[in-house]
């Protein structure tokens, strides 16, 4: 029974995600809003990439949940070890970094983050949709389902490749475009600049340990470090 409510959440969760990157996708606007540009399109941003990444992640989910009853297939091995694999190192950490650098910025001054102008395009409640509710479900997959973690020095490595792969894709946009995706980085000087990464990269490590960590006092620790990495 436990089994199938849980196939059953995944499918719903899947289906919100596909249902949120359809509508970010379909968003449209005769003009683009004062402080957003066109070149990289929608890939530019992490909180996009973070809802295309959450819908393949719930879809994996799904699939794994139906394997579940043969999970000692070879193929049913591989997906669920890309679903613990694919939550540890992005899922996870992209949730929690969204939401957390979203709403700082924004209190701070939402126009370094989220120009007023979006506000014409993206409705309110799309806009907690994709950068606060992301948080809370990412919380209830941990309180919902095991995961395996791989020992912390891959899993942090993998992470850093996924970080300095996007901040190097957000550099490159400025050099070819001229533009910042995200206008406060405009206003750092070198030094300033150099601490936001190297502050942005210890974030995302903590939030790493951290799902590690819950996931371990929920579930307990030796079975699911078994086989790890």
């Amino acid at each position: 029974m436990a089994a199938v409510t849980l196939l059953i959440y995944h499918c719903f969760i899947f289906s919100w995600y596909f249902f949120l990157t359809y509508l970010i996708f379909t968003v449209t606007s005769k003009e683009p809003p004062v402080g957003v540009f066109l070149y990289g399109g929608q890939w530019k941003y992490l909180t996009v990439l973070n809802v295309v990444l959450q819908t393949i992640f719930y879809a994996v989910c799904f699939v794994s949940d139906l394997l579940m009853p043969v999970k000692g297939m070879r193929l049913a091995k591989c997906i669920i070890f890309c679903r613990d694999l694919f939550f540890s190192v992005l899922a996870f950490p992209a949730s929690t970094f969204v939401f957390l650098s979203f709403w700082a910025l924004y209190s701070y001054d939402r126009e370094l983050v989220y120009p007023e102008g979006l506000d014409m395009i993206i409705p309110p409640w799309l806009n907690h949709a994709i950068h606060t509710a992301v948080f809370p479900l990412a919380v209830l997959e941990i309180l919902t389902s095991p995961h395996r973690y791989p020992e912390k020095k891959n899993g942090l490595t993998f992470l850093g490749i996924c970080s300095v792969t996007y901040l190097s894709w957000i550099m490159w946009i400025y050099f070819v475009d001229g533009k910042w995706v995200y206008p406060f980085l405009g206003l750092l000087s070198p030094l300033g600049f150099v601490v936001f990464l190297l502050g942005s990269q210890a974030l995302a490590a903590s939030i790493y340990i951290t799902g590690d960590t819950l996931n371990y006092v929920i579930w307990g620790g030796e079975e699911q470090r078994k086989k790890n990495i």
